[in-house]
C-alpha cells in the first residue's frame, strides 16, 4: 500500500528548491528595489490604490487566485490518468511555469503603472494586440463569474452548513474593514478576535444550517436544515429558471452570488475585499497547511479513522491509467488534455489578471512581489496537492472519472474530512469544513473576477490610473452611452453577470468548464507572452528563457488542447457520430468549434506579432539599459 505522504513530500521538496533558490534568482533578474514608489503609493486614492500590509494583501491574493479549478482540476486528472502524472504535472510545473508567470506578470505591472497586461503588450506591439488581449481576458473573466458561481451554489446545496458560516464571515469582513480603516484599530488584537470569530462562525454553520429550497430526490440535508421556502411558502422551487440543469437550491443561489460580487466588486477595497480576503486566508491556510499536517501526523502515528490508521491511497485510485486513461472517461490522450484539466493547480492565466489587477495596485514595496507573487502560486500548488490527497484517500467511482465539478466537491470534503481524523477532528466536522475552504476560495475568486473585468473594460474604453466612472453618466451618442456603462463601476457588473447567467441557466455548464480550461490555458501562455517581450524591450542582456520556454509550452498545449475539443470531442463525437442529439446540444457543440478556433488564431496572431516585436528589439538594439516603463 503507497502512502498519502508521497504526494505531500514530493510537492513540499520541489517548491522549497523552487522558492529558496529560483525565485530568488528572478528577484534579482527583475531588479526589484524598494527604493521605487510602487503604483499603490503613486496613485493611493482610498478605492482601488491602497497600499497594503504583506500578509493582508498575501491573503487577498491568495484567496483571489485559488478557486475552485485548482481542487476539481487534480482530482478528476487523478482520476482518469492515474495520481503520478497529476503529481509529476504538479511537483514540477508549478515551481518552473505557473509561479514564474505569476511573478513575472505582477512584476511588469508594477513596472507599468499597475495595468494590465493587456497593457504592457500594447506599449511594444501596439494598439491592436492590446485590444485583442483585454477583449480575449474580459470574455475569459464573463466564463470565470459564470463557472465559479455555480461551483459556489454547488457546494451550498451540498453542504448548506457552508452557507451560515459563509454569511458570517462576510459580516465579520465588513465589521473589520471598520475596525482596521475607520477606528484605526491595533492589527494584531483585531487579527486575534476577528479570526477567532470566524472559526467560531464555522461551529455555528454546523448547528445552524440553511437552505433556498428542498432537496431533491434522494438528496438530503442535515438534520436541523431551516429551509427558507418552506417557511416563505414559496414551493419547491421547479419554477426557477435553471432549476432542471441542477436543481431548485442550486439554481436560486446562482444569481444570489453574482448580485453579491457585483455589489462587493463595486466597494473600495479596504470595505470588504481587504479584510474579506485576510479573514478567510485563516480558513484557507488552516485547510492547505492542516491537511498536510494531518497527512504527516496520521502517517507517523497512525491515528486516522481507517482500517488500518493510516493515510493510504485508495485501491481504485491507480498510479498510472494509460495514456488514454480509464474507460468511463471516454478517449482522453494524457497530451495534452492531462495539462489543461490540472490547470490552476500548475499555472493560470487568470492569476495574471489578478497578479497585474488588483495585487499590483495594493503592493506596498516591490520585494513584496516575490512572497505574494511567486510564493502564493506554490500555495496554490499545494491546494492542488491536497486536493489529489483527499481523492487518493476517498477513492472514486470510474463512472464518476470525467464528471468534473459536480464529483470533485464530495472526494474533496470526504477525503478532506478522512485526512483530517488523524488530527482527532471528528469527520463529521471536517468534511463540511473543507467544504467551506473551497467556498472561502470561490466567493473571493467570483468577486475578485467581476472587478477585473471592469479593469479590462476601463482600459479598452479609454480610463486614466486613478479616475473611476460610475457607469450613469450616459448621454453623447450609443458609442458613448455603451462605454459608459462598459466601464462604470455600477454598470459594468451587470455586462458580465448578464451573459454569465444566461450560460449557466442553460444547463450546459460542462461546456463552460471545457471553455474556461482551454480560455484560461491560453490567457496564461499570452501573459508568458507578454513577459517575455516587456523583458526583451528593457534590455538586451535580460535572458529570455525563464519566460519564452514556458509560454512556448503553453501555446503548444493550449492549441493542441482546443484543436482536440474543437475537432475531435465536438465535431467528430458530437456532430458527425450524432452524440448531441438535442438542438441545444448541436448549438453548444457549434458554438464551442467557433470559440476554440477563435483562440487558436487570436494565440497564434499575438505569438507572430510578439516574435515580431523582439525579432526587431534584439536586432538593432544598440544602448544601455532602458525601462520601458517610463514610456
Amino acid at each position: 500500500m503507497t502512502q498519502v505522504i508521497w504526494i505531500v513530500l514530493a510537492v513540499l521538496v520541489t517548491f522549497s528548491v523552487g522558492y529558496l533558490g529560483y525565485s530568488k534568482y528572478l528577484a534579482r533578474f527583475l531588479e526589484l528595489d524598494n527604493d521605487n514608489e510602487t503604483p499603490a503609493h503613486k496613485y493611493e486614492d482610498g478605492q482601488e490604490y491602497v497600499p497594503s500590509k504583506k500578509p493582508v494583501l498575501l491573503g487577498h491574493h491568495y484567496s483571489s487566485i485559488a478557486g475552485g479549478a485548482p481542487i476539481v482540476g487534480p482530482i478528476t486528472a487523478g482520476a482518469i490518468w492515474g495520481w503520478v502524472p497529476a503529481l509529476l504535472w504538479i511537483a514540477i510545473g508549478n515551481p518552473l511555469m505557473g509561479s514564474v508567470h505569476d511573478f513575472v506578470s505582477l512584476s511588469g505591472s508594477l513596472r507599468h503603472e499597475g495595468k494590465s497586461i493587456g497593457y504592457i503588450v500594447g506599449e511594444y506591439v501596439g494598439e491592436g494586440g492590446k485590444n485583442m488581449l483585454l477583449w480575449f481576458a474580459f470574455l475569459t473573466i464573463i466564463l470565470v463569474v459564470g463557472v465559479f458561481a455555480l461551483v459556489v451554489a454547488i457546494v451550498f446545496d451540498a453542504y448548506p452548513q457552508v452557507t451560515t458560516a459563509s454569511t458570517v464571515y462576510i459580516v465579520l469582513a465588513l465589521l473589520l474593514g471598520v475596525y482596521l480603516y475607520q477606528l484605526n484599530g491595533p492589527f494584531l488584537p483585531g487579527t486575534i478576535v476577528f479570526v477567532t470569530l470566524v472559526f467560531a462562525g464555522v461551529y455555528a454553520g454546523i448547528q445552524y444550517p440553511f437552505a433556498l429550497f428542498p432537496a431533491v430526490g434522494d438528496a438530503s440535508y442535515p438534520a436541523g436544515t431551516l429551509v427558507l421556502a418552506d417557511v416563505l411558502g414559496l414551493g419547491s422551487g421547479q419554477w426557477i429558471p435553471g432549476a432542471s440543469a441542477t436543481n431548485p437550491n442550486s439554481a436560486a443561489w446562482v444569481p444570489i452570488i453574482m448580485v453579491y460580487a457585483g455589489i462587493a466588486s463595486a466597494l473600495p477595497v479596504w470595505v470588504l475585499l481587504q479584510p474579506r480576503d485576510y479573514l478567510s486566508s485563516f480558513l484557507l491556510y488552516a485547510g492547505v497547511g492542516g491537511s498536510l499536517v494531518a497527512v504527516i501526523v496520521g502517517t507517523i502515528f497512525g491515528t486516522a479513522a481507517t482500517e488500518t490508521g493510516s493515510l493510504v491511497i485508495a485501491d481504485s485510485m491507480g498510479a498510472f491509467n494509460g495514456f488514454w486513461g480509464i474507460e468511463g472517461a471516454g478517449l482522453a490522450p494524457l497530451f495534452p488534455l492531462l495539462f489543461i484539466t490540472i490547470a490552476c493547480g500548475t499555472i493560470s492565466g487568470f492569476h495574471s489578471l489578478v497578479s497585474s489587477g488588483t495585487t499590483a495596485k495594493q503592493l506596498n514595496k516591490e520585494t513584496d512581489a516575490r512572497l505574494i507573487g511567486y510564493g502564493g502560486m506554490l500555495g496554490e500548488g499545494l491546494l492542488a496537492a491536497v486536493a489529489l490527497s483527499t481523492l487518493a484517500v476517498a477513492g472514486f467511482a470510474e463512472s464518476a472519472a470525467g464528471g468534473g465539478i459536480g464529483n470533485a466537491l464530495p472526494n474533496f470534503a470526504t477525503g478532506g474530512g478522512i485526512i483530517f481524523t488523524s488530527l482527532g477532528i471528528p469527520q463529521s466536522f471536517g468534511a463540511p469544513f473543507m467544504a467551506l475552504v473551497l467556498v472561502s476560495f470561490l466567493l473571493t475568486s467570483t468577486d475578485t473576477a467581476v472587478r477585473l473585468g471592469r479593469y479590462m473594460m476601463e482600459e479598452i474604453v479609454g480610463l486614466q490610473a486613478g479616475e473611476t466612472s460610475s457607469g450613469f453618466n450616459v448621454g453623447g451618442g450609443i458609442r458613448s452611452t455603451l462605454g459608459e456603462i462598459g466601464r462604470g463601476r455600477y454598470t459594468n457588473p451587470l455586462v458580465q453577470a448578464i451573459p454569465a447567467y444566461l450560460m449557466v441557466i442553460s444547463g450546459e455548464w460542462l461546456t463552460l468548464w471545457a471553455l474556461f480550461g482551454g480560455a484560461n490555458q491560453l490567457l496564461a501562455a499570452l501573459a508568458l507572452l507578454t513577459a517575455t517581450v516587456w523583458l526583451a524591450n528593457w534590455d538586451d542582456s535580460k535572458q529570455l528563457y525563464s519566460t519564452g520556454v514556458p509560454m512556448a509550452i503553453m501555446t503548444t498545449i493550449t492549441i493542441l488542447g482546443l484543436s482536440w475539443l474543437a475537432f475531435y470531442s465536438n465535431l467528430y463525437q458530437n456532430l458527425i457520430q450524432g452524440g448531441a442529439e438535442s438542438t441545444a446540444a448541436i448549438a453548444s457543440s457549434v458554438v464551442q468549434i467557433v470559440l476554440a478556433l477563435v483562440l487558436i488564431g487570436l494565440a497564434l496572431a499575438l505569438v507572430k506579432k510578439g516574435y515580431d516585436n523582439i525579432s526587431t528589439v534584439r536586432e538593432s538594439y544598440g544602448g544601455g539599459a532602458v525601462e520601458p516603463s517610463d514610456d
